[in-house]
């Protein structure tokens, strides 16, 4: 049963977990035998990461989190981020994953990624679950997608509006009236 303040589901439970298996099997394969530091994204990506990491098969695989801001309580990026919460590990020549939830207008990632190459990681990787190409103001592309999405408005699976919405089990589009 969908939320009342939902205007319908973009991805149910089922299609979630075969997405997120799928992206997992790639990931596998690309770092067969190697060292990799996997980086969450707070807050939205933890419930993905959490599911994504479970499947990561490597046998040498660290876990790390960042928190980034550019939304604060808004439904548009004011474009200034803010780390909040930097890694703890050291990234100096070792490969990093960053694991987000939607790849929007580029802003976060493009620092996350940039803060990680800065600090010395050998390579730098993104994954993301959505990715919505039409809003990008920065020029940064995502290594793994789950799923291109328009210009929609989503909340659910760790996705929020305003702290609201990230316990749903499923992806859905909020209703325009919620957040105008």
């Amino acid at each position: 049963m969908l939320h009342k303040d939902i205007f319908e589901e973009l991805m149910n439970e089922e299609e979630l977990a075969k997405t997120v298996a799928a992206m997992a099997e790639k990931i596998n394969a690309d770092y067969a035998g190697r060292e990799l530091i996997v980086v969450g994204v707070l807050k939205g990506g933890v419930i993905f990461l959490a599911d994504l990491f479970r499947q990561l098969t490597l046998d040498n695989c660290q876990l790390d989190f960042m928190a980034a801001s550019s939304y604060g309580n808004n439904a548009v990026s004011s474009g200034v981020v803010n780390i909040t919460k930097d890694i703890t590990c050291n990234v100096i020549g070792r490969d990093v994953l960053i694991v987000e939830d939607i790849l929007d207008t580029g802003n976060t990632l493009s620092c996350l990624k940039n803060h990680l190459l800065e600090k010395g990681a050998a390579s730098v990787k993104i994954c993301t679950l959505f990715d919505k190409p039409s809003r990008r103001k920065k020029p940064i592309k995502a290594d793994y997608t789950g799923r291109v999405i328009e210009d929609l408005f989503i909340v659910g699976y760790g996705l929020d509006y305003s702290e609201h919405y990230r316990n749903l089990p499923y992806v859905g589009v909020l209703k325009s009236e919620i957040y105008s």
